[in-house]
């Protein structure tokens, strides 16, 4: 994967995967440091526990193929919070091995995705099903994001226009590094397009614009990645794998 070590900003990886309900995988739970261990135990929803080891064990597997060690040695964490400094919540890192790659991870009902970029990265993926839109649309999308998805037809097509807009702002929020904290109403992402669009979240300290894709995953999930928007206009290059 010399690829992803190359200087080019404007490119990232990003890897998905299928998860099962459950028990956990004894090879997945081999993986786990003990506090993801302990975390794991704590979900009441089998299928989360499940999602949530998957989710490190392949993203420790996948980054042993990127950094050539073995996922044993693979340390995760976090970074500080960019807004308050906190190192308890601030956005997922490799802390061993050294390296200057930046990580974002998801995982929903059946799917996890690993990012992987140079710069700041943000991944999120959300199992298609059905949700109370109308009730959700006022306090998460912008005006105009609500003229579009309340205009688009009921079930399926609403569902998926506000997938469109839930995992764009959650995947520029996440690279961002502080998460849904922030005011999503604030957050335009142009579900109108599904082109890559620039999207600004005017948090201090950090990137005042960021270019976010949807990601082609299987139709029983939606996924989108963000990173850093380029100087020169254009669009990230984004390479999607399957993780087996």
């Amino acid at each position: 994967m010399t690829l992803i070590l190359a200087t080019d900003t404007a490119v990232a990886h990003a890897w998905w995967w299928r998860t099962g309900d459950g028990p956990i995988a004894t090879a997945d739970l081999a993986l786990l440091s003990e506090d993801e261990r302990e975390r794991a135990a704590r979900f009441v929803h089998p299928g989360a526990a499940v999602g949530f080891a998957a989710a490190r064990a392949a993203s420790r597997r996948i980054l042993s193929m990127v950094l050539d060690v073995a996922p044993e040695e693979i340390g995760l964490g976090r970074r500080p919070c960019p807004g308050c400094g906190d190192p308890l919540h601030g956005p997922p890192a490799v802390l061993h091995p050294d390296t200057p790659l930046w990580i974002s991870i998801s995982h929903t009902g059946g799917c996890g995705m690993l990012a992987v970029a140079r710069v700041p990265v943000g991944v999120d993926v959300e199992f298609v099903r059905e949700f109370p839109v109308e009730e959700l649309a006022p306090s998460t999308l912008t005006e105009s994001e609500r003229r579009i998805v309340l205009g688009a037809e009921e079930g399926d097509a609403r569902t998926r226009a506000f997938l469109r807009c839930w995992t764009r702002k959650e995947a520029v929020l996440k690279a961002v590094g502080v998460g849904i904290t922030t005011d999503l109403r604030t957050v335009e992402t142009r579900p109108e397009s599904s082109d890559p669009v620039t999207v600004a979240t005017g948090v201090p300290g950090t990137p005042a614009s960021w270019t976010v894709a949807d990601l082609a995953v299987p139709g029983t999930w939606a996924a989108a990645v963000s990173l850093p928007a380029q100087a020169d206009g254009r669009h990230p290059e984004i390479r999607l794998h399957e993780h087996r």
